[in-house]
């Protein structure tokens, strides 16, 4: 029984670590940019879009695709930044262990 109750204190000690991580994903702010910069969207560590800045020379009324696809590319740019620093501060929690394939936390 004594391996149990150490068992139970680890995992109330990973659940506390990951509420902190929440926290400070949800805190965290990450910039994606395309078009040289002329577009930028800025995500939050869980992925919610908080502010996109779009330069005026790019805006063209006779060719909205250019700017919609700027829009998408600099979002997918935000994004994979985001995921790249969810899966380190994963990393540094689990100190280093992997996760099985399509395992996700805490999302």
């Amino acid at each position: 029984m004594k391996n149990l109750g150490q068992m139970m204190k680890q995992a109330q000690e990973m659940q506390s670590k990951m509420n902190e991580m929440q926290n400070k994903l949800a805190e965290m702010e990450v910039i994606g940019s395309s078009g040289a910069g002329m577009i930028e969207v800025t995500l939050s560590g869980k992925s919610n879009v908080r502010k996109i800045k779009i330069d005026p020379n790019v805006i063209n009324p006779n060719d909205p695709e250019v700017l919609e696809d700027l829009i998408v590319a600099a979002f997918n740019d935000a994004k994979s930044k985001v995921e790249a620093k969810v899966s380190d501060k994963m990393a540094e929690m689990t100190g280093g262990i992997q996760l099985p394939p399509g395992f996700k936390l805490p999302f």
